[in-house]
Protein backbone atom coordinates (compact mmCIF):
# COMPACT_ATOMS: atom_id res chain seq x y z
CA UNK A 1 0.00 0.00 0.00
CA UNK A 2 2.91 2.18 0.79
CA UNK A 3 4.72 1.53 -2.43
CA UNK A 4 1.19 2.22 -4.23
CA UNK A 5 1.49 5.59 -2.44
CA UNK A 6 4.65 6.83 -3.51
CA UNK A 7 4.06 5.79 -6.88
CA UNK A 8 1.16 8.07 -6.97
CA UNK A 9 2.88 10.97 -5.32
CA UNK A 10 6.17 10.29 -7.76
CA UNK A 11 4.18 10.14 -10.89
CA UNK A 12 2.38 13.31 -9.28
CA UNK A 13 5.99 14.95 -9.26
CA UNK A 14 7.29 14.44 -12.79
CA UNK A 15 4.00 15.33 -13.88
CA UNK A 16 4.27 19.05 -11.93
CA UNK A 17 7.96 19.32 -12.79
CA UNK A 18 7.06 18.04 -16.66
CA UNK A 19 4.83 21.43 -16.78
CA UNK A 20 6.96 24.11 -15.41
CA UNK A 21 10.01 23.01 -16.96
CA UNK A 22 8.76 21.94 -20.63
CA UNK A 23 9.11 25.56 -22.45
CA UNK A 24 13.04 24.80 -21.04
CA UNK A 25 13.52 21.02 -22.65
CA UNK A 26 10.92 22.14 -26.08
CA UNK A 27 12.57 25.25 -27.22
CA UNK A 28 12.32 26.63 -30.96
CA UNK A 29 15.51 24.41 -31.80
CA UNK A 30 14.89 21.34 -30.50
CA UNK A 31 10.95 21.25 -30.76
CA UNK A 32 9.22 23.86 -33.08
CA UNK A 33 11.54 23.39 -35.96
CA UNK A 34 11.34 19.86 -36.19
CA UNK A 35 7.99 20.24 -36.17
CA UNK A 36 7.92 22.59 -39.50
CA UNK A 37 9.82 20.75 -41.09
CA UNK A 38 7.49 17.65 -40.58
CA UNK A 39 4.48 20.26 -42.08
CA UNK A 40 6.97 20.68 -44.84
CA UNK A 41 7.75 17.57 -45.27
CA UNK A 42 4.12 16.35 -45.68
CA UNK A 43 3.52 19.37 -48.38
CA UNK A 44 5.64 17.67 -50.65
CA UNK A 45 4.67 14.05 -49.97
CA UNK A 46 0.40 15.54 -50.93
CA UNK A 47 2.27 17.15 -54.28
CA UNK A 48 3.98 14.13 -55.16
CA UNK A 49 1.64 11.18 -57.01
CA UNK A 50 2.96 7.97 -55.02
CA UNK A 51 1.41 8.77 -51.70
CA UNK A 52 -0.68 11.73 -52.27
CA UNK A 53 -4.49 11.19 -51.33
CA UNK A 54 -5.30 13.95 -53.71
CA UNK A 55 -6.22 13.61 -57.41
CA UNK A 56 -4.22 14.57 -60.30
CA UNK A 57 -5.98 18.24 -60.89
CA UNK A 58 -5.43 19.29 -56.84
CA UNK A 59 -2.05 17.78 -56.48
CA UNK A 60 -1.05 20.29 -59.19
CA UNK A 61 -3.10 23.32 -57.52
CA UNK A 62 -1.93 22.03 -53.95
CA UNK A 63 -0.03 24.80 -51.92
CA UNK A 64 -0.05 23.74 -48.64
CA UNK A 65 -2.14 22.38 -45.72
CA UNK A 66 -3.39 24.51 -42.82
CA UNK A 67 -2.23 24.31 -39.41
CA UNK A 68 -2.55 26.37 -35.95
CA UNK A 69 0.46 27.67 -34.49
CA UNK A 70 2.71 25.61 -32.68
CA UNK A 71 1.69 25.93 -28.69
CA UNK A 72 3.52 24.21 -25.93
CA UNK A 73 0.17 24.22 -23.83
CA UNK A 74 -0.55 21.16 -25.88
CA UNK A 75 2.01 19.17 -25.54
CA UNK A 76 0.91 17.37 -22.72
CA UNK A 77 2.07 14.61 -20.43
CA UNK A 78 -0.84 12.43 -19.79
CA UNK A 79 -0.81 9.47 -16.56
CA UNK A 80 -1.80 6.08 -18.33
CA UNK A 81 -4.16 4.08 -16.29
CA UNK A 82 -3.91 0.21 -17.50
CA UNK A 83 -7.45 -1.14 -18.24
CA UNK A 84 -8.96 -3.84 -16.83
CA UNK A 85 -9.58 -5.73 -19.40
CA UNK A 86 -7.71 -5.29 -23.04
CA UNK A 87 -10.68 -5.88 -24.89
CA UNK A 88 -11.24 -5.53 -28.91
CA UNK A 89 -13.38 -3.10 -30.24
CA UNK A 90 -14.69 -3.09 -33.56
CA UNK A 91 -14.26 0.30 -34.68
CA UNK A 92 -15.92 1.65 -37.34
CA UNK A 93 -15.39 3.00 -40.59
CA UNK A 94 -16.43 5.60 -43.17
CA UNK A 95 -17.46 3.02 -45.34
CA UNK A 96 -19.58 1.97 -42.80
CA UNK A 97 -17.18 -1.76 -42.26
CA UNK A 98 -15.30 -1.93 -38.92
CA UNK A 99 -11.92 -2.87 -38.38
CA UNK A 100 -10.21 -4.42 -34.92
CA UNK A 101 -8.31 -2.40 -32.48
CA UNK A 102 -7.23 -3.28 -29.10
CA UNK A 103 -8.45 -0.73 -26.31
CA UNK A 104 -4.77 -0.36 -24.69
CA UNK A 105 -4.70 1.76 -22.19
CA UNK A 106 -6.48 5.79 -20.42
CA UNK A 107 -4.76 8.37 -20.83
CA UNK A 108 -5.46 10.95 -18.11
CA UNK A 109 -4.57 14.37 -18.56
CA UNK A 110 -5.80 18.62 -17.89
CA UNK A 111 -6.29 20.92 -20.83
CA UNK A 112 -7.72 24.61 -20.14
CA UNK A 113 -7.80 23.53 -16.58
CA UNK A 114 -9.85 20.94 -17.41
CA UNK A 115 -9.95 17.14 -16.50
CA UNK A 116 -10.26 14.63 -19.89
CA UNK A 117 -8.72 11.44 -20.69
CA UNK A 118 -8.43 9.13 -23.62
CA UNK A 119 -8.52 5.83 -24.55
CA UNK A 120 -5.41 4.72 -26.23
CA UNK A 121 -5.56 1.81 -29.18
CA UNK A 122 -3.31 -0.71 -30.63
CA UNK A 123 -4.00 -1.65 -33.97
CA UNK A 124 -3.62 -5.19 -34.12
CA UNK A 125 -0.83 -7.08 -35.45
CA UNK A 126 0.77 -3.59 -35.93
CA UNK A 127 4.76 -3.99 -34.52
CA UNK A 128 5.40 -0.45 -34.40
CA UNK A 129 6.02 1.14 -30.68
CA UNK A 130 2.89 3.18 -31.17
CA UNK A 131 -0.58 4.00 -29.91
CA UNK A 132 -3.08 5.35 -32.51
CA UNK A 133 -5.46 7.85 -30.93
CA UNK A 134 -8.32 9.08 -32.97
CA UNK A 135 -10.75 11.78 -31.18
CA UNK A 136 -13.45 14.52 -31.41
CA UNK A 137 -12.60 18.33 -30.26
CA UNK A 138 -15.42 21.20 -30.27
CA UNK A 139 -13.02 22.29 -33.29
CA UNK A 140 -14.51 20.02 -35.41
CA UNK A 141 -16.65 20.98 -37.93
CA UNK A 142 -15.39 24.61 -37.75
CA UNK A 143 -11.72 24.89 -37.66
CA UNK A 144 -10.94 21.19 -38.37
CA UNK A 145 -11.90 18.67 -40.29
CA UNK A 146 -15.83 17.58 -39.14
CA UNK A 147 -14.84 13.98 -38.96
CA UNK A 148 -12.10 14.23 -35.79
CA UNK A 149 -8.66 14.09 -35.83
CA UNK A 150 -5.75 11.51 -35.22
CA UNK A 151 -2.65 11.00 -33.34
CA UNK A 152 -0.26 8.39 -33.59
CA UNK A 153 1.31 8.57 -29.81
CA UNK A 154 5.31 7.03 -28.92
CA UNK A 155 4.94 4.66 -26.51
CA UNK A 156 7.01 2.17 -24.41
CA UNK A 157 5.86 -1.16 -22.50
CA UNK A 158 5.38 -0.55 -19.12
CA UNK A 159 5.58 3.16 -19.11
CA UNK A 160 3.09 5.31 -16.45
CA UNK A 161 3.31 8.07 -18.70
CA UNK A 162 2.79 9.46 -22.27
CA UNK A 163 2.88 12.34 -24.04
CA UNK A 164 0.11 13.67 -26.03
CA UNK A 165 1.18 16.09 -28.83
CA UNK A 166 -1.75 17.21 -29.96
CA UNK A 167 0.44 20.26 -32.36
CA UNK A 168 0.98 16.70 -34.58
CA UNK A 169 -2.75 16.04 -34.89
CA UNK A 170 -3.76 15.22 -38.47
CA UNK A 171 -6.72 15.12 -40.54
CA UNK A 172 -7.55 11.66 -41.98
CA UNK A 173 -6.90 11.11 -45.73
CA UNK A 174 -11.03 10.57 -45.64
CA UNK A 175 -10.54 14.91 -44.94
CA UNK A 176 -9.20 15.16 -48.75
CA UNK A 177 -10.55 12.12 -50.29
CA UNK A 178 -14.43 10.64 -50.14
CA UNK A 179 -12.57 7.89 -52.00
CA UNK A 180 -10.29 6.46 -48.85
CA UNK A 181 -12.11 4.54 -45.91
CA UNK A 182 -10.65 6.24 -42.42
CA UNK A 183 -11.66 4.89 -38.96
CA UNK A 184 -14.50 7.12 -36.66
CA UNK A 185 -13.06 8.35 -33.70
CA UNK A 186 -15.22 6.25 -30.49
CA UNK A 187 -17.67 7.91 -28.77
CA UNK A 188 -15.07 7.74 -25.61
CA UNK A 189 -12.39 9.52 -27.43
CA UNK A 190 -15.13 12.72 -27.39
CA UNK A 191 -13.70 15.70 -25.60
CA UNK A 192 -15.01 18.30 -24.39
CA UNK A 193 -13.52 21.13 -25.17
CA UNK A 194 -11.53 22.41 -28.19
CA UNK A 195 -8.20 21.86 -29.04
CA UNK A 196 -7.16 24.81 -31.17
CA UNK A 197 -3.85 22.73 -32.29
CA UNK A 198 -2.44 20.70 -34.82
CA UNK A 199 -3.78 20.47 -38.51
CA UNK A 200 -6.92 22.54 -39.86
CA UNK A 201 -9.61 22.10 -42.14
CA UNK A 202 -8.28 21.54 -45.90
CA UNK A 203 -9.44 24.21 -48.07
CA UNK A 204 -9.24 23.37 -51.79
Amino acid sequence: MKRAHKLIIFAGVVLVLFYFMKDAFFNEENYTKPLLKEREDKDLSFRGQANSPLNDDERRNFKNLVYYEPNLDYLIRAEVEPLAKQDTLLMPLTNGSYEPYLRYALAKFEVQGQPQKLTLYKKLNEEKDQLFVPFTDKTNGFETYGGGRYMDVPFEEGAKTVTLDFNRAYSPFCAYNPDYVCPVPPKDNFLSIAIPAGEKTYEK
